[in-house]
């Protein structure tokens, strides 16, 4: 069986979760494919978005625990995780969790990787580390603060509560709740908009707003200096206010349109 889908459609990229019987728990196969899938989406020109899922009606339990432990050193096993990580947080396309179950340990924190989440109202979420008798991990002791606060992270990874889709929307962990029979149509639509975007100047400020957290305002204020440069070298700049000027929907391709300069890519 294939432990982790792929389909293209009109600029978006979906991965899918594959390993229904264990409502889409991450062995070692999964963690690798995962890893392979993220690099390649992020060297694809062709992806302009991507969404994150899982098959069965679960988005992901987290580790599979049910092979025990491995013989291998814990910092080795670390390192595929940490890539993996690193590139849902770097990639420099938008990402989409849609969330139509439950989402556990290293499964909630893969969801709260993503740049936005879509969540059904049958969806559930749990840090379920300390039950475990673990530490949070894929990132989520960073994550979590960001989002929620210091207080609340430490409630939720402390008490390793079950919160549903509501509590997790108001908490700021979820963007939206739609239903379940609504959520495709929700989600192509949203991917819809994300792929019509500059696609420069989204990466531009995916990056600015990931790094914005640890920076002072000077920091900030050279980091937004340096990409405004970037997109004012690409062609979406003056495409969109060609667009505007003509009143019509400006058509962004991230084509680089510095003059005397030619495009080979």
């Amino acid at each position: 069986m294939t432990v982790l889908l792929t389909r293209d459609a009109d600029g978006v990229r979906t991965l899918t979760l594959n390993r229904p019987h264990r409502r889409n728990a991450l062995d070692p196969q999964l963690w690798e494919a995962l890893r392979a899938a993220l690099s390649e989406a992020g060297g694809d020109r062709s992806v302009r978005a991507l969404v994150l899922t899982g098959a069965g009606g679960a988005f992901c339990s987290g580790a599979d625990l049910s092979r025990g432990v491995s013989a291998a050193h814990p910092l080795y096993r670390m390192r595929t995780l940490t890539d993996v990580a690193l590139l849902l947080h770097e990639l420099p396309v938008p990402t989409v969790a849609k969330v139509t179950g439950v989402a556990v340990g290293a499964g909630w924190n893969l969801a709260l990787g993503c740049d936005l989440v879509v969540a059904t109202p049958q969806a559930s979420f749990s840090q379920i580390f300390a039950r475990r008798g673990l530490s949070p991990d894929l990132g989520g002791s960073w994550l979590l603060p960001k989002l929620v606060g210091l207080q609340q992270a430490k409630r939720l990874a402390l008490l390793a509560e079950t919160v549903d889709a509501e509590e997790a929307r108001a908490l700021g962990l979820v963007t939206w709740v739609v239903d379940a029979g609504e959520v495709d149509a929700f989600v192509d639509d949203l991917t819809a908009r994300l792929t019509a975007g500059p696609p420069v100047a989204l990466a531009q400020t995916k990056a600015l707003l990931n790094e914005g957290g640890d920076r002072t305002l000077r920091d900030a204020l050279a980091g937004e200096a340096r990409a405004q440069a970037v997109n004012f070298a690409s062609a979406d700049a003056p495409e969109a206010y060609e667009a505007f000027t003509q009143k019509r929907a400006p058509h962004f391709t991230g084509r680089w349109a510095v003059p005397g300069r030619a495009d080979d890519t």
